[in-house]
């Protein structure tokens, strides 16, 4: 079964973990407009593409059994020098890129280092800003304020209404899709979204044309993953099917398969199935979330989850 998984950041890593005990071929579309942290110096002084959720997917594919390469690409530098908290895998991108140039080559080059089983991608060649259109930010709580920046939409205090992608060189023209990007999503059997930052590492996918189009046209199951619980800060107050609201808000001609949801997770579960319904979905609550933690997803039950769901959606 061929695999495609958008996201970025720990959503997306908890995706692929999952998938991995799904199936082998497994493709990672990451999301590029991170400018925080680690990520958003190096964007700024270089110029490149953010390699933190890239890093982070090559591991997640890697597995556990990366050798000392795995854990030298999660080493983050300590101290208050120049290299203070900045991941070594980061810096290796950074390298490849600079030397290498094309994204796609340098992804490759590092699973192979990492011994990776499927591939990792970026959602477009080159960096992306977010910007959004925001509530309750002034005197008037309904007038809307628009801001611009990942890390500015992620932690928002007000009421985040709807994104836009633009070109980091604040060119008219929409982002431009990594064409292998789509060729994945046209050619697999089933495609995901989520879980993740809802506004910052999900939606951003849907808004680059060529991917869209895409995630529109491909004969692939689709399948929605929600988090367990809402982002601090962008959906701050979101119910369960309020993430499925804004998706069709955002991308009215998607139709999704199946969503997939913690049973213990959803207080209003009819709610959430017809909010999937308005997407032509199925809706699977499952008891998806690790056990010692409400936030984060068991592995092996997402998995399990996943497996059934893109069952079902074949039957359909």
């Amino acid at each position: 079964m061929r695999a495609v998984a958008l996201g970025g950041g720990h959503g997306l890593h908890a995706t692929l973990t999952a998938l991995r005990a799904v199936t082998p071929d497994v493709t990672a579309v990451v999301t590029v407009a991170d400018d925080g942290g680690s990520s958003g110096r190096l964007r700024r002084e270089l110029g490149l593409l953010p390699p933190g959720d890239l890093r982070k997917a090559l591991l997640a594919l890697a597995g556990p059994d990366t050798g000392p390469w795995g854990e030298v690409f999660g080493h983050r530098f300590g101290g208050t020098g120049a290299l203070a908290g900045h991941a070594v895998g980061n810096l290796v991108l950074a390298g490849l890129l600079e030397t290498v140039g094309d994204p796609v080559a340098v992804l490759a080059e590092a699973a192979r280092l990492l011994g990776v089983r499927g591939r990792v991608l970026p959602m477009s060649p080159e960096p992306v800003d977010i910007e959004a259109d925001v509530t309750g930010l002034g005197a008037d709580p309904a007038a809307i304020s628009r801001i611009r920046g990942q890390v500015a939409v992620a932690t928002t205090p007000g009421r985040v209404r709807r994104i836009r992608l633009c070109a980091a060189d604040r060119r008219s023209e929409p982002p431009k899709a990594c064409a292998e990007a789509v060729e994945a999503v046209l050619g697999a059997d089933v495609v995901l979204l989520g879980p993740g930052s809802w506004f910052t590492s999900v939606l951003p996918h849907l808004l680059v044309p060529d991917l869209h189009d895409a995630l529109v046209r491909t004969a692939a199951r689709r399948v929605v993953v929600l988090n367990l619980v809402p982002q601090p800060g962008e959906t701050e107050g979101f119910s369960p099917e309020h993430h499925l609201d804004v998706l069709v808000e955002h991308a009215p001609s998607l139709r999704v398969d199946a969503v997939v949801a913690d049973a213990d997770s959803v207080p209003t579960p009819e709610r959430l199935r017809q909010a999937a319904a308005a997407l032509g979905a199925e809706l699977r609550l499952d008891r998806v979330a690790a056990p010692d933690a409400a936030d984060r997803h068991d592995t092996a039950a997402l998995s399990a989850s996943l497996a059934r769901a893109v069952a079902t959606a074949a039957r359909r």
